[in-house]
């Protein structure tokens, strides 16, 4: 049986993993290691978390990790090759560079970059660019409960935990079709499990 171990906290991207192995139901170890923390510098020389460990192999990148699992797993995810698996990986493109990348620099101009190098307008801008990416996420997401129509797949995970994320750094989402969806997204019983087992981490 393979031996799976998540390293990396869940107020991190870590979280979307963790949702992921729950929505698989696959077991799982955590190490609950902070970016830079000897956990994770001890398998990856980043210090990013986080990075999931495959029997004695390293993966990182909580988007690769995701979506890695899902292909492993044929589930959440179109199959490789079909124009379906396309649109899917268009919208988990969006995703990390609208979403993700938005909420990502407010965040490095916040705390994350040593205090000489933060420029405060920087999050301005950036908030401006996550409103407008969320006025895209209504329109990809039409009439459907998901990106996929009726299925819950890859990027709809990465985008409900941003969504999540941009609730605790007060990102504003006035968009009720938004709202909604990230609401379907976090009633799953699998981010509900995550939920509780980050909990005790």
């Amino acid at each position: 049986m393979t031996q799976l171990t998540l390293i990396g906290h869940p107020t991190t991207r870590a979280m979307r993993v963790m949702w992921m192995l729950e929505e698989l139901e696959l077991d799982y170890d955590v190490q609950g290691s902070k970016p830079h923390g000897p956990d994770i510098l001890r398998v990856s020389p980043s210090g990013k978390v986080p990075a999931l460990i495959v029997d004695d192999v390293v993966l990182t990148d909580s988007v690769a990790i995701c979506q890695f699992l899902a292909d492993r797993e044929g589930k959440l995810t179109a199959p490789a090759g079909t124009i379906a698996r396309g649109q899917q990986d268009a919208h988990l493109q969006f995703a990390c560079d609208e979403i993700d990348g938005s909420l990502w620099t407010a965040t490095k101009h916040s705390f994350a970059l040593p205090e000489k190098l933060r420029v405060a307008a920087v999050k301005e801008t950036a908030r401006a660019e996550f409103s407008l990416a969320m006025k895209r996420l209504e329109a990809r997401l039409g009439d459907g409960p998901y990106l996929a129509g009726d299925d819950f797949t890859v990027p709809d995970l990465i985008i409900a935990h941003c969504l999540s994320w941009a609730r605790a750094a007060k990102f504003e989402i006035e968009s009720e079709t938004v709202q909604a969806y990230g609401k379907r997204c976090r009633a799953r019983a699998g981010f509900r499990r995550a939920v509780e087992r980050a909990a005790t981490l």
